[in-house]
C-alpha cells in the first residue's frame, strides 16, 4: 500500500525541486525596467526632434525646419537606475526638449527622495549608501549639499510669504529640537504660529528658530509675523510662558489670551502620582466639557 502524502510534505518535496533565486529575479526585473524606460525616453526625444523638424528622419520634404546632425550621449539617474540617453542634435537650432531639462542629470523623483531623506535625519554619509544600493551609483556630498540649498531656499521664501488673510485665532508655542552647531549637538528652540483663518481652516502662519523661548525671541518673532501682514487676531493660545504673555499687549492690543489646556494638563500631570493621571485626565475633561463655567464649576465641586 502506498504512503499518501500530506500537503505540507508535497510542497516541502517541491521546494527541494525548484528553487528561486530572488536576488537574481529582482535583478533581471530592475534591469528590464531600467531598458524599458530608456527605450521609452530616447523614442519620445526621437519623436520630439521630429516635431521640431517637422519631417521624419531621412524624409525629403519641403516643410522640413531643420535636419539632424547626430547626437550626444548623456546618463540620467531614474528611479530604476542609470539609464543612458541619446539626445538629438540639429543643425540650425539648439535641441530644448520639454521631457527632460538642460543639464539635468537626475529625476526629480530621485531627487526628492535625496531631499525627503536628509531633511528626516539621515546623514549625509547614510544617504551615499542609500543611493548606492537604490540606484546603483553613488551621490557625492556636494550633490545633497547643492540639493539642501535648493530646499532651503524654497523654505525661506516660504517663511517670508505675505500673510494676506486675516487670523481671528492664533496658536503660539515653542518646541526644542536638536541641531548641530560649531561640530556639537545643541538645543534650539522652534518658535511656532499656527492660525486659524475666517472660514475656519488652520494653517501654518510662521516658524522661526531661536537660541530659546524668552521674552526677546518671542518679540522678535511676533515683529517678523506682523511685519509679513499678520492682522485681525482676537484671541491667542498660549502655554503660561511669562516671556510670551507679557509682550503680547505690545502687538495685539485688542486679542484676549486664553491658556492652551493640553499645556495646562500636562502642568497638572507633573503633581499627580502615575497611577492616578489616568483618573484626572477624565475628571479635567468632564469639566471643561460643560456648557458654561458655572456648569464647569458645579461638575469640579
Amino acid at each position: 500500500m502506498k504512503n499518501k502524502k500530506t500537503s505540507a510534505e508535497r510542497e516541502k518535496d517541491l521546494n527541494k525541486v525548484i528553487k528561486i533565486d530572488e536576488a537574481q529575479i529582482h535583478s533581471h526585473l530592475d534591469s528590464m525596467v531600467r531598458e524599458t524606460v530608456e527605450e521609452t525616453l530616447n523614442r519620445m526625444l526621437n519623436e520630439e526632434a521630429d516635431r521640431l523638424c517637422n519631417a521624419h528622419r531621412y524624409e525629403h520634404t519641403e516643410s522640413r525646419k531643420d535636419t539632424r546632425a547626430g547626437h550626444y550621449q548623456r546618463k540620467l539617474h531614474v528611479k530604476a537606475g542609470m539609464i543612458n540617453l541619446k539626445v538629438p542634435k540639429l543643425r540650425k537650432t539648439t535641441f530644448e526638449t520639454a521631457i527632460i531639462e538642460r543639464y539635468r542629470r537626475r529625476e526629480a523623483s530621485v531627487e526628492e527622495a535625496l531631499i525627503e531623506m536628509y531633511l528626516a535625519g539621515v546623514s549625509v554619509r547614510r544617504v551615499e549608501d542609500i543611493t548606492e544600493a537604490l540606484w546603483g551609483t553613488r551621490v557625492s556630498p556636494g550633490t545633497v549639499s547643492e540639493l539642501n540649498k535648493k530646499i532651503y531656499s524654497r523654505i525661506e521664501l516660504w517663511r517670508n510669504r505675505p500673510l494676506t488673510k486675516q487670523y481671528p485665532y492664533l496658536y503660539l508655542d515653542g518646541l526644542y529640537l536638536k541641531r548641530s552647531w560649531g561640530g556639537e549637538v545643541r538645543n534650539v528652540a522652534i518658535l511656532v504660529a499656527v492660525g486659524v483663518d475666517e472660514d475656519g481652516f488652520r494653517g501654518m502662519v510662521g516658524i522661526c528658530e531661536s537660541a530659546k523661548e524668552d521674552q526677546e525671541s518671542w518679540r522678535k518673532f511676533l515683529c517678523y509675523l506682523k511685519e509679513r501682514g499678520l492682522s485681525g487676531v482676537e484671541l491667542v493660545i498660549s502655554d503660561k510662558c511669562l516671556g510670551l504673555v507679557e509682550i503680547l499687549g505690545e502687538f495685539f492690543p485688542e486679542a484676549q489670551w486664553q491658556r492652551c489646556m493640553v499645556h495646562f494638563y500636562r502642568n497638572v500631570f507633573c503633581d499627580v502620582p502615575h497611577n492616578k493621571v489616568k483618573e484626572v485626565a477624565g475628571m479635567l475633561k468632564a469639566i471643561h466639557a460643560q456648557e458654561d463655567k458655572q456648569e464647569a464649576r458645579l461638575k469640579a465641586g
